[in-house]
């Protein structure tokens, strides 16, 4: 197949897991076998859309809820538990279904205590999921165990208990690291984003950075590259072995997160490809392995880490080459900056829809902070096994470039957060993708139509500069996260709060109405300490007025 036909075929197959009509898998299957016989890719796209679709419906008829009973039994856990404002909740298995465990009080302590792949012996009760809930789909969750109590019962299969060996030596390295730092590091190096605070969080969104707090294919890329030196070392066969290997043990250590699965895939197709005499490209690679996971599992559609995870890869190697092509300067300059804008162009169409918009100010924080960031892998995973080995005074001197480099990824992301520049939304990027068209064809013309691609260029500058110009003029009056007010008034900045918005929610807010400071915050009763030092994180309050009514 040409590279056009495999995205053609991948296509068809993401169409039919997200059509999951009821197609018998005996049909699906025997248009794959003749259209493998008879090479024609058309019909592969055809059969793979109806393989999809069957083994989609099968996927959602395994979706059924459980029904309400008492449980008491082993659970095996799918991820690691997460602290929520009432609790503690994980995925678990139960049995061959997947449920959501939560846990208060003293059954949260085991539960704490547990990672991924671990079994407990919990008791309580089953009950059917909460309805309108899709971002359970992907995860398969058929049901939610509320439990009483719960009590370790092992460390679950070698590979999960070698895995969690590896994460709890990299923990105790860390502990020398400040809490923000640590949690962090977790997140760069592990994906695991618990502990990290909400004001934090809402800086690298604010700087469209948050796809560096959790891992992703760039932290594979990294390991294999820690890895090269050995693999060249080694004959092809081994290389493959080793490699395969590798992506494996990197799959369980992070826990097979969407952005990790395409990842793999890639990679694993990649040096196959490689062993048998027949390299490929990306764009070939990347539709393979869509299609290939999308039949293995097709609720993966519904995943918005899968979506963003495939946007990205699409965007870098489609609009990548074309784009380094009409830049300007030194090599290494055009590249990391066609990288960075056909990443930020292929990840909008499913950003700016699903969450509102795209900071302006992403392309310039990606360029600066994405080389840092990936240093803190290739640095802090060697130097969080010496760390974690060699003791606190080691782990002082191993873990000094790890903390000034998550520093340097921090500062920036909290600066870019703050620099009042606005959001694209929906129109905005409509407008860019026509003028950035208009700009790369009318460029192929000849040297008459240089001005009319210089009006082009012209345009995209002054759609990213409109959202910042809107903040520049903000109503009187602005709602948000909680009923709560903004109240701007002769240069003045208030802030009302109404009860207890959530932290999280109330930074989003306040950061999209270009708020830069709060002369005065007045609430009804005392203001939530987290609450105001996440504030503090972000802008000045100067005074903070507590009155009843």
């Amino acid at each position: 197949m040409t590279d056009r036909q495999s995205v053609v075929v991948a296509g068809a197959v993401w169409l039919g897991a997200w059509w999951h009509v009821s197609v018998p898998l005996a049909v699906g299957v025997a248009g794959l076998v003749v259209a493998l016989a008879l090479r024609r890719p058309w019909l592969l796209a055809v059969a793979g859309l109806t393989l999809a679709a069957g083994l989609g419906t099968r996927a959602w008829a395994g979706l059924d809820p459980v029904a309400p009973a008492p449980f008491t039994g082993p659970v095996t856990l799918l991820s690691d538990p997460a602290d929520t404002p009432f609790g503690v909740r994980v995925d678990v298995r139960v049995g061959d279904r997947r449920v959501e465990l939560e846990a208060s009080g003293a059954a949260a302590g085991a539960v704490t205590a547990s990672l991924a792949g671990e079994r407990l012996i919990v008791s309580g009760r089953l009950g059917p999921p909460p309805p309108h809930a899709p971002w359970l789909v992907p995860r398969h969750v058929v049901g939610r165990l509320r439990a009483t109590s719960a009590e370790r019962l092992d460390a679950g299969s070698a590979p999960w208990r070698a895995a969690n060996r590896f994460r709890r030596l990299l923990g105790r390295g860390a502990e020398v690291l400040p809490q923000v730092e640590r949690s962090l590091y977790g997140g760069f190096v592990l994906g695991d984003d618990r502990g990290q605070p909400p004001e934090v969080v809402d800086d690298f969104r604010g700087a469209g950075l948050t796809h560096v707090l959790v891992v992703s294919g760039q932290n594979l890329a990294f390991v294999l590259v820690l890895l090269g030196p050995l693999l060249q070392r080694s004959s092809l066969g081994v290389r493959w072995a080793l490699t395969i290997a590798a992506i494996a043990a990197f799959g369980v250590v992070t826990r097979f997160e969407p952005s990790v699965l395409r990842a793999s895939a890639m990679a694993a197709l990649s040096v196959a490809a490689a062993w048998s005499g027949r390299p490929t490209g990306t764009l070939r690679l990347l539709a393979l392995s869509v299609a290939g996971l999308l039949l293995v599992d097709p609720l993966l559609v519904h995943s918005v880490g899968f979506q963003l995870s495939v946007a990205a890869s699409a965007g870098i190697a489609v609009l990548g080459p074309p784009i380094a092509a009409h830049l300007r300067g030194p090599a290494w300059w055009r590249e990391a900056m066609s990288v960075t804008v056909a990443a930020q162009l292929g990840v909008a169409p499913v950003l700016v829809p699903r969450f509102g918009g795209l900071p302006v100010v992403a392309l310039a924080a990606n360029l600066v902070a994405v080389p840092v960031a990936g240093l803190v892998t290739t640095w802090g995973l060697p130097a969080g096994v010496v760390a974690g080995l060699g003791g606190p005074a080691v782990a002082h001197v191993a873990h000094l470039p790890t903390r000034l480099l998550i520093g340097w990824v921090a500062w920036v992301a909290r600066v870019s957060a703050s620099l009042p520049l606005g959001e694209v939304a929906t129109g905005h990027l409509l407008l860019i993708v026509v003028a950035g068209v208009m700009a790369v064809q009318l460029g192929r013309r000849r040297p008459t139509w240089l001005r009319s691609r210089r009006l082009a260029e012209v345009l995209v500058a002054a759609v990213l500069l409109q959202p910042a110009f809107a903040l520049h003029r903000p109503p009187a009056r602005t709602t948000v996260a909680g009923g709560s007010t903004v109240i701007r008034s002769e240069g003045a900045t208030v802030l009302q709060l109404r009860g207890s918005p959530g932290v999280a929610a109330l930074l989003q807010d306040l950061r999209r109405a270009g708020v830069r400071r709060i002369d005065v915050l007045r609430s009804t009763d005392e203001p939530d300490p987290d609450l105001l030092r996440a504030l503090r994180h972000r802008w000045p309050v100067t005074h903070v007025v507590t009155s009843p009514g």
